[in-house]
């Protein structure tokens, strides 16, 4: 009797601890990035005039749309090939080939301002004065520079943020005003393109993400939230109005004790501000929260939409209360990126400093009890930098070692860049943030 009873309670344990360890699945690796040229000699001729180096090219986000992942590929340094890209979820090839969207043509830099190829110093500033001196007139609108984060809205449009920015790290050129540009992915063409006003950009600007609100029966009513982690401000545009304004909050600022990062060997400091956003659920009164929190720091805060989308009371002192503090990630939380589940309820986001991805159900207080560890490993996800879900429950995730990337070098025989996925209810089994319908108890 007391075997059974003891195989009994093996069984169960086994089963709680299965689901606790449900892991994500490495989808995609690669040690370079390698693209599909339209020919060999193209390829050739972009690596003997320094328009391809392979090693320069370092994915930071993702997005999934039908059987597309996109992937971006900021231009950190001289040599990215492409920015925007996709991967053709349909193949079997575990190493894929980027290929540009929506072409070739439109992710080339102007000829007069291709940077020239060879070493960039790890860490460099920009030097926004040198930059500016470059900006030229493209002859194509759907051009895409230099892209850091992405976002498919509801009304299957993909939205990407323009910096403009080519060789970030070594010999800066704006060529390019940061811009908002918009596909249609049903037709893969340009929709619009909105230079963000130059008033609007400050001395330490740096914008590198996007984040959509909108819902399928307004597409015209949809609003783009843009993070300045450089100089500690929002802007938010309106697709209906075509038109932007920047927000201003003591919220938006790093916390000076949570500047220090240790990831994969290296320990760096940084003084990014709001980074991380992702659009809550529908509340009651049909507003949705704006979760958002400082790249160097561990806590969170939110704000409802339509007090961001009144350009005229968000701009005004009146406005600072209406931003709430919602809690703290605790030690080592620092998050590159959140994203909201619709179905589960749950924040997904990442943990870069522990080499981990975590969670949170928003029915539950943003406290150390209810964070759940969705998966941590110290080989596969070195640096989590982009996170995001699909309509099919998907969470995709993609880690790149950019710390080792920006101030040593990565092993050019070693894998260095992963995107990983899971399924949005076996990830959350056993931890915090699962929720049991029928007894209406978190676990």
């Amino acid at each position: 009797m007391k075997y059974l009873v003891f195989s009994a309670l093996f069984c169960a344990l086994s089963i709680i601890f299965c689901n606790v360890e449900a892991k994500l699945e490495e989808r995609f690796s690669w040690k370079q990035l390698e693209f599909e040229w339209p020919s060999e000699q193209d390829k050739q001729e972009a690596i003997s005039t320094g328009r391809y180096v392979p090693e320069n090219n370092l994915p930071l986000g993702l997005e999934r749309w039908n059987n597309k992942l996109f992937v971006t590929v900021p231009r950190w340094k001289a040599g990215v090939a492409a920015s925007l890209n996709y991967i053709d979820l349909n193949t079997a090839d575990k190493s894929p080939k980027l290929r540009p969207y929506p072409s070739w043509g439109t992710n080339s830099l102007p000829i007069d301002v291709q940077p020239q190829a060879g070493k960039t110093p790890a860490g460099g500033r920009l030097d926004a004065e040198k930059a500016q001196s470059a900006e030229t007139e493209l002859k194509d609108n759907a051009t895409i520079i230099s892209t850091f984060r992405i976002q498919v809205d509801a009304c299957d449009r993909l939205w990407v943020l323009d910096t403009g920015l080519a060789d970030i790290l070594g010999n800066p050129k704006q060529v390019t005003p940061n811009a908002v540009v918009v596909f249609d992915l049903k037709t893969d063409q340009l929709v619009r393109r909105f230079p963000i006003p130059k008033d609007q950009m400050k001395e330490d600007t740096f914008i590198a993400n996007i984040v959509i609100d909108s819902d399928r029966n307004e597409c015209n009513n949809a609003y783009a939230y843009i993070p300045d982690l450089g100089a500690y401000g929002l802007i938010v545009y309106s697709f209906r109005d075509n038109h932007s304004y920047r927000v201003k909050h003591n919220f938006f600022h790093f916390d000076p004790l949570q500047g220090d990062f240790n990831v994969g060997g290296v320990n760096f400091q940084w003084t990014d501000g709001i980074f991380g956003l992702a659009v809550g659920p529908t509340n009651p009164d049909h507003t949705k929260d704006i979760y958002f929190h400082a790249l160097a720091s561990t806590k969170e805060f939110k704000v409802p939409n339509r007090v961001l989308q009144n350009e005229t009371h968000v701009t005004s002192p009146a406005a600072y209360y209406d931003f709430k503090f919602v809690g703290d990630r605790g030690m080592n939380g620092q998050s590159t990126a959140e994203v909201y589940d619709k179905e589960t309820d749950v924040f997904f986001y990442t943990q870069v400093n522990k080499d981990a991805i975590a969670c949170w159900n928003v029915n539950r207080p943003y406290d150390l009890e209810s964070q759940g560890l969705i998966d941590s490993d110290s080989h596969t996800l070195v640096f989590p930098n982009d996170i995001k879900i699909d309509n099919e429950g998907t969470v995709w995730v993609l880690s790149d070692r950019m710390p080792t990337y920006l101030y040593k070098e990565l092993d050019p025989a070693a894998v260095n860049y992963r995107i990983l996925s899971g399924n949005n209810r076996e990830l959350i089994k056993g931890t915090p943030c699962e929720f049991q319908e029928q007894s209406k108890q978190y676990l």
